[in-house]
């Protein structure tokens, strides 16, 4: 059984972003509203995706720009302390994406009882950020250590805001990752919200066609059975915001038409098998 079988259950999940305010330490956090706020902010989103029918969800700290390659420990407390305080309203498998640190994000989930972690885990890329240079030894050891083995890692094998240096393309990196025993790929466009090439997720599947490959940046409503036909789940989180801006609350008639247009694609592709 693959991971998003083992934790979602179904066919072709769809995992909505819940993006957290600007946590403490970081330039746009909010110290007047504090913790408090943020925890209002997501049991709101938090409300309005589960009421649309997603079939899971994932924290982030999208708002700690400009972004970090190692998050200090006020953000892997202030994001703990948030999932904690809305964890009793969860009703669907969650993850934990802390940007860009793999070893945080294991700890929240460890102790927040996620399913899943988002991060880049292997390749070395230059991006805006600086050079990001996982190692993905080092981090599965970790994941031993702390007892998060069932904790499954998602690899962004073509993440934002960045280009792989050498000359291996998709296909070889995915089939690094599943060699590696990452339990998914992610395909990604430049930027958050901004959609991905069509060309990348088939090279993936095509490479790996075992390994749950999910498409992660650029979900929208009127693509997704485009991308269902290749894709064995989807990230979404821009796309469900009010006014398709990704600072913006969820809009629950976005999310809403999203899930309406997920189901009826799940439905074509098992019509189809």
């Amino acid at each position: 059984m693959n991971a998003l079988d083992r934790i979602f259950g179904g066919p072709k999940p769809v995992i909505a972003m819940l993006h957290l305010p600007a946590l403490p330490g970081r330039p746009l956090h909010d110290r007047s509203g504090g913790t408090a706020a943020a925890v209002e902010s997501v049991a709101r989103d938090l409300d309005a995706l589960q009421a649309a029918g997603v079939d899971g969800v994932l924290f982030c700290n999208e708002a700690d720009l400009p972004y970090q390659l190692q998050v200090g420990p006020e953000i892997t407390a202030a994001m703990a302390s948030v999932i904690g305080q809305v964890r009793g309203e969860l009703r669907v498998p969650f993850g934990v994406n802390l940007l860009w640190d793999a070893m945080a994000s294991l700890a929240v989930a460890r102790a927040t009882g996620a399913s899943f972690i988002r991060e880049v885990l292997t390749g070395v890329y230059e991006s805006d950020l600086g050079m990001i240079e996982p190692n993905i030894g080092e981090i599965a050891a970790y994941r031993t250590a702390i007892g998060a083995e069932e904790v499954a890692l998602f690899d962004n094998i073509a993440p934002e805001f960045a280009s792989a240096i050498g000359s291996r393309g998709i296909a070889e990196r995915a089939r690094g990752a599943a060699y590696l025993r990452l339990d998914a790929v992610l395909i990604s466009g430049p930027a958050a919200g901004v959609s991905f090439e069509m060309s990348d997720l088939q090279q993936a599947k095509s490479a790996v066609p075992d390994l749950p490959v999910i498409a992660n940046t650029g979900v929208r409503a009127e693509r997704i059975a485009e991308i269902f036909d290749v894709a064995d789940g989807v990230i979404v989180g821009t796309s469900l915001k009010v006014d398709g801006d990704t600072w913006k609350p969820v809009d629950p008639d976005r999310a809403n038409r999203l899930m309406e247009a997920a189901r009826a694609a799940r439905a074509s592709v098992s019509a189809d098998a």
